[in-house]
């Protein structure tokens, strides 16, 4: 079962992730994520353990319990969501039409439009 732990301490290390699941049953992974570009710790991580009942007692004892000085919080991680965001970009704004347009013409804004008559975009006075 693959199992999510929030709220860590930056400092809370993949290892120490290990051994503090270890103490339930057997752990086939832990790991802490970090981000990229800093390399600093996000604060969760998750773990698999391959017995469902121990990664149940795990999840039970945990949960809201203390661990280098944060109080956790520890749930059965949910699938990753097909076809979801992967990663890079995005905004919190809506994209919205304007700007340069290679049709040509003023729809949306933005560019020159079209030169050779009074309709919008650049007036020539000549």
């Amino acid at each position: 079962m693959n199992i999510f732990v929030a709220k860590l301490n930056f400092k809370t290390t993949s290892e120490q992730l290990t051994a503090l699941f270890e103490q339930f049953g057997t752990v086939s992974s832990a790991k802490v994520i970090f981000d990229k570009l800093t390399n600093r710790s996000k604060g969760y991580g998750f773990v698999e353990m391959p017995d469902d009942n121990e990664a149940f007692n795990a999840i039970n004892e945990l949960n809201e319990s203390e661990v280098d000085g944060n109080t956790i919080v520890v749930k059965k991680a949910r699938p990753r969501e097909e076809g979801g965001n992967t990663g890079g970009g995005g905004s919190r704004f809506p994209r919205r039409e304007g700007g340069f347009r290679r049709e040509g013409g003023r729809e949306g804004g933005g560019g020159y439009g079209n030169r050779g008559n009074n309709e919008g975009g650049y007036r020539s006075r000549y």
